[in-house]
């Protein structure tokens, strides 16, 4: 399988672009070798980028975080979904009037960004899904008659994550119950989504560097987000089983899902 090639030397690649939860650390716990595989990078000048598809947290959260674990990391160098959902609002529907069922970083994000936030169904033109534990059904009403009622929004989601993984196996629904739930009172499908495994991810996080996606290695721990998203941006992808996903699943899936390369853990980037 793919996944069972070697790994080449280091600089074989231009950039890398990894995952964080269960890649990097798991909850407030730095995984083994990652100082040291993000400092030789760091040492050698290769850019790095930092993904993530959880909304509840902004990129400066992200920063705070990093360098609490060791790893002191410049804001410009984390993409999570509120970026992405901001940028494409930006350049799709930069007029538009949103209700965002979010949590307070994206809609500290869309409120900076200068976007009209609206719980009034009649002036609303884009719904946005996103992971959030105050999700009621005033939300979802307001919902309802802004796509439904009225038939004048549309509706979107920051990610399209089932549940949100804990440490020791524990979980909570994730952006995906939220959408499901909008689209089964108003039969409204939703039109994009900004999280893994789109490349719109990734997208945003080489732009402004002059390196090619095949240039690039993805790093992660999920292949239905992280290795999905590296290979449809046309990356190498390097799937590390230290979170979610398994050799066995990897190894199960057709020769063109694989993963380029399996890693125990960031370390073997390294060796």
């Amino acid at each position: 399988m793919a996944g069972q090639r070697s790994w080449p030397v280091m600089d074989a690649y231009d950039a890398y672009v990894f995952d964080l939860d269960g890649t990097l650390y798991l909850g407030e716990q730095l995984l083994p070798g990652v100082a040291a595989t993000i400092g030789a990078l760091r040492e050698r000048g290769v850019p790095l980028r930092f993904v993530s598809n959880n909304p509840t947290r902004d990129p400066e959260e992200y920063a705070v975080k990093l360098g609490r674990l060791g790893l002191p990391t410049p804001v410009e160098e984390i993409v999570n979904t509120v970026v992405t959902t901001v940028a494409w609002l930006r350049a799709h529907h930069p007029d538009a009037v949103v209700f965002p069922i979010a949590e307070q970083p994206l809609v500290r994000a869309l409120t900076a960004a200068g976007f009209t936030l609206s719980d009034d169904p009649a002036t609303i033109d884009v719904v946005i899904a996103s992971y959030d534990r105050g999700f009621d059904y005033r939300k979802l009403q307001v919902a309802f008659d802004a796509l439904w009622y009225h038939r004048r929004a549309i509706l979107v989601q920051t990610n399209p994550d089932r549940y949100c993984p804990f440490p020791g196996g524990r979980g909570e629904p994730d952006c995906a119950a939220i959408t499901a739930a909008i689209e089964a009172c108003t039969q409204v499908r939703c039109q994009a989504s900004f999280g893994k495994p789109d490349p719109i991810m990734v997208e945003q996080a080489l732009a402004g560097l002059p390196v090619p996606p095949g240039r690039a290695v993805m790093v992660g721990d999920r292949l239905a987000t992280d290795i999905a998203m590296g290979r449809a941006a046309g990356m190498a992808t390097a799937l590390v089983l230290t979170g979610d996903s398994s050799r066995e699943e990897a190894e199960a899936l057709p020769s063109d899902e694989q993963p380029t390369y399996l890693l125990a853990g960031l370390a073997d980037l390294l060796d």
